[in-house]
């Protein structure tokens, strides 16, 4: 996974363990009154004839969706297949899975392990794609009659055009699309625990995760002691090859990735954003590589605000009150993840309910979990992953009637 991805080794042990802890976790739930073949039984409105004692017996019983397409994209080559495969095969589907074709291999090692768990042939199978060809694949899973459900995590244009596609053949779909997380500390908040929560959310994966904070929301009374001791940890991180031991930053994913988030911070900073930290490749590393970087004085109508930047940059603006630090953490299509620090338990009810995200982190910036339901609001996404809501996506329910 490191070698394919590029992230630390480290990294790459978390998420083996956090990938293994989908398997284990359907695993029990695949014989829970909740899984295929269970069900419940309702009491019946329905009397005899000419008497009021109960007629019949009404059951709800769930059973599996059928085969399920599964596309998976390269941040988590192996946590983010087992998260949909888990419940799938629990449910009693069958699955194909379409992994990124910047990580194939990981894939296909973990085909591997399933054919040594004895895994039977034809229920986990894979397809490996070029770029050129993803649409052609694509194209074929939502139209192919035989595939009932499309469970897709990566960008939100793609998840529109999955459902576009899906749509002569009513497919059931998980999606789960682009985020971009605000990340708000208030004026009562621990600044230390803030910061800390900060490191955890933005620079994990060089900050190629879905649910990464991306925006940060700093009441203006705390921006600088907030970025002051945000600086001197982002300068601590030591990047470079994932296998070197120490590294705690990988690259990312391609060079045209680099070139992008390159664009936008030389975007912001042309509409007077500062620059505290870090804002440029670095080019000794090899051509995948760039700088933490914390931006200061962002515009709300930039570029790098606005848009998912998937890479390990900060951009900060400030606020003064609730109702402005909630404007600009709603003000996106996107709903997935959001973060606040405050350590005033009426702010914290009120200001979570009030957020238009799927996922809330509060004083916390690692909020990834198997028995977490995990899915967005807005355009980021429908349906759930993880929990035991997550088995429910691949689950139909039958109302069977019995005159007895």
């Amino acid at each position: 996974m490191t070698l394919e991805s590029g992230k630390p080794l480290q990294e790459s042990h978390g998420e083996v363990a956090y990938g293994t802890s989908f398997l284990d976790y359907y695993a029990a739930e695949a014989i829970r009154s909740n899984s295929a073949g269970g069900g419940t039984l309702i009491p019946t409105p329905f009397t005899v004839a000419g008497s009021t004692s109960p007629r019949g017996k009404i059951m709800a019983v769930n059973e599996a969706v059928g085969v399920c397409a599964l596309i998976t994209p390269w941040n988590f080559p192996i946590a983010l297949i087992t998260r949909k495969a888990g419940p799938a095969l629990a449910a009693g589907c069958t699955t194909v899975l379409k992994p990124s074709e910047l990580t194939p291999l990981t894939a296909l090692a973990l085909q591997n392990l399933a054919t040594e768990a004895r895994v039977p042939e034809g229920v986990f199978e894979l397809v490996t794609a070029d770029a050129d060809i993803n649409r052609e694949v694509g194209d074929e899973f939502c139209t192919n009659p035989i595939v009932k459900k499309i469970s897709f995590t990566g960008s939100t244009p793609v998840g529109k055009l999955l459902m576009k596609l899906s749509s002569d053949t009513v497919k059931r779909m998980s999606l789960e699309l682009g985020g971009n997380a605000p990340f708000i500390v208030f004026k009562d908040a621990d600044i230390d625990l803030a910061v800390n929560a900060a490191m955890a959310s933005k620079f994990r994966n060089a900050g190629q995760t879905c649910v990464c904070a991306d925006r940060f929301i700093i009441h203006k009374s705390v921006e600088e002691e907030f970025v002051e001791k945000l600086t001197d940890k982002v300068k601590q991180i030591t990047v470079g090859h994932g296998m070197k031991e120490g590294v705690a930053m990988g690259p990312l994913i391609s060079n045209k990735a680099v070139q992008k988030l390159k664009e936008e911070v030389d975007e912001a900073l042309a509409e007077n954003a500062k620059c505290v930290v870090g804002g440029s490749p670095l080019t000794d590393l090899g051509p995948h590589f760039f700088e933490p970087t914390i931006l200061t004085n962002v515009s709300p109508k930039s570029i790098i605000w606005c848009a998912e930047n998937f890479g390990p940059v900060v951009a900060v603006t400030t606020f003064e009150t609730e109702d402005e630090a909630l404007a600009l953490a709603n003000d996106t299509t996107s709903g997935l993840a959001s973060y606040f620090c405050t350590q005033d338990m009426a702010r914290v009810f009120r200001f979570s309910a009030s957020l238009q995200n799927g996922i809330v982190g509060v004083n916390e910036g690692i909020i990834s979990s198997t028995v977490a339901p995990f899915g967005g609001v807005k355009e980021s996404g429908l349906g759930r992953e993880g929990s035991s809501v997550g088995i429910n996506e691949y689950l139909e329910t039958k109302y069977v009637f019995l005159n007895v």
